[in-house]
């Protein structure tokens, strides 16, 4: 099991001192009336590096092992689960925490007057709010046989077992007075698009078209101060909501200032939004920014299409970001119809040898001329030297694999005397730094709009995901365990294989 270890960056929007709650006529929903925030966004006073967090969900709670010829085996898996899955409440700490009902509406209701017969329904029977008890369930498919494509099993035996998570949305009391609320946005690691569409959602006013560009309006950044300073500064400053965007290393951050804001006994919603463009988070259907990085990988591999294409033994590589997943890779050469070889990090190959990808594709070169490769950033890391270096968020520092290939290829036709024209495409800060498309920015809008409902709600130490198309809290250290890999027997995977037509190189 891999280790995640990403510090929170410095950069906090804090709101104004004026908590006006008044509903923008602009919006078609109100958000309790959140303070808007400030123009400028200030650094925490510290220069001090972060110390290296490392979570898992195996860390403060060790999962018994499943006894499988117990015949009460399900009902206790059942039940370690929906322990482990039980998401943080305020009331956890402060059992004195008393709920006031929600401020949170449909719409702006225009006055009923006396033309208008019929009036607005009451709020008996406005049915606008989430049940505490509302369940979405994370597995939907019943996997009769281990062998199947995708199989996901508990036991030897593949055995049905319900597992549920908790459903995300506005609920009828909450514990926080909007014009009490005085909330941080912090943005983490590397860019995503649509970082500014789920800020909008958090702070519509002053930001009410930043979603119109790509970037972070707070600013984007590894490393920073250590937890205990972050949760000074929020003491000092009075911060009682913290939404908190990023990967897997930043989630483990921002459950650590969960935890430390409990010891301290603060009165603060910590609630995280899961931003990677690598798709690399556990036991959700996606994260925001993945189908905008895969569209836009499209015109790199159009590109080197039409580069290999238009020359002589034109081979075209385009390499994609996928540290330790290949999402990225494998969906936009399926997407695209014009890769002849996908490489990821979760498929192990040989560059060399009869079944190696240098031999597929020299075949490729004589039977069709031509030829395109999309690999991903952290496949073949094994054919590279190790520097043992790290990034600013303990990532080790992996070697330009793309670069690897093209050497290798123009070295392999060189010594069977075969002309070769390599053409190499690094689209890497490119699909990054767009906007977001349609469907990304639906995404952001609803996972920002849920994050705001939790942290109301008085959960704490949550993120706000997509599961089965169904939006759900999770606690923190339940997808922060590891990576989330593409599975090699998954029918994707295969899918992504049938449109190649690439052989194993191995």
């Amino acid at each position: 099991m891999g280790t995640l270890s990403h510090a929170i960056t410095a950069k906090l929007a804090l709101p104004r001192h004026d908590f006006s709650h008044r509903r923008s006529s602009s919006s078609s929903s109100s958000y309790y009336g959140l303070p808007y925030l400030n123009s400028r966004f200030p650094r925490l006073n510290s220069t001090r590096l972060a110390k290296k967090i490392r979570v898992s969900a195996e860390s403060n709670k060790q999962r018994p092992s499943v006894d499988y010829n117990d015949p009460e085996w399900k009902s206790k898996f059942q039940k370690d689960f929906e322990s482990r899955f039980n998401i943080p409440h305020i009331t956890d700490v402060f059992d004195d925490a008393v709920p006031i009902p929600s401020t949170f509406c449909l719409k702006m209701r225009t006055p009923v007057t006396e033309e208008f017969a019929g009036g607005y329904p009451s709020d008996e029977e406005w049915h606008g709010y989430i049940n505490n008890n509302d369940r979405v369930l994370l597995k939907v498919i019943h996997y009769s046989s281990p062998t199947s494509a995708g199989a996901e099993c508990i036991d030897p035996g593949c055995s049905w077992v319900e597992q549920w998570v908790h459903r995300a949305g506005p609920r009828e009391k909450i514990y926080f007075k909007p014009e009490e609320v005085k909330a941080a946005i912090v943005t983490c690691g590397g860019l995503c698009p649509g970082l500014n569409d789920v800020i909008r959602q958090l702070s519509r006013k002053v930001v009410q078209n930043v979603h119109l560009s790509g970037g972070s309006l707070l600013g984007v950044s590894r490393g920073g101060p250590s937890i205990s300073e972050i949760v000074d500064s929020m003491e000092e400053r009075g911060i009682n909501m913290l939404f908190v965007l990023g990967g897997n290393g930043t989630h483990a951050g921002a459950n650590a200032i969960h935890n430390e804001c409990r010891k301290r006994r603060m009165r603060v919603a910590v609630v995280g939004v899961p931003k990677t463009i690598d798709n690399d988070i556990l036991l959700m259907d996606k994260t925001f920014g993945f189908d905008t990085a895969v569209e836009e990988a499209q015109r790199a591999i159009n590109s080197a299409y039409i580069e290999a294409h238009s020359a002589f033994h034109g081979v075209g590589v385009v390499k994609l970001m996928g540290r330790s997943s290949g999402f990225i890779a494998m969906h936009a050469s399926l997407a695209s119809g014009q890769i002849d070889i996908c490489l990821i990090p979760e498929v192990p190959f040989n560059l060399h040898g009869p079944h190696g990808v240098l031999q597929h594709l020299k075949y490729l070169i004589e039977t069709k001329g031509s030829a395109v490769i999309c690999i991903a950033e952290g496949a073949g890391q094994n054919f590279l030297e190790k520097t043992n270096a790290k990034d600013a968020s303990g990532n080790a520092v992996l070697g330009d694999v793309g670069v690897h290939i093209q050497q290798e290829i123009k070295k392999s036709f060189k010594e069977v005397s075969v002309p070769v024209d390599v053409k190499y495409i690094d689209p890497t800060y490119m699909i990054r730094a767009c906007r977001a498309n349609a469907s990304d920015g639906i995404l952001c809008a609803v996972l920002g709009q849920n994050a705001v409902h939790g942290a109301f709600a008085g959960y704490s130490g949550i993120t706000v995901g997509i599961c089965n198309t169904h939006y759900v809290y999770l606690p923190i250290p339940e997808v922060i365990s590891y990576p989330r890999l593409v599975d090699p027997n998954s029918r994707m995977w295969h899918r992504c294989l049938t449109s190649t037509g690439q052989p194993d190189f191995i």
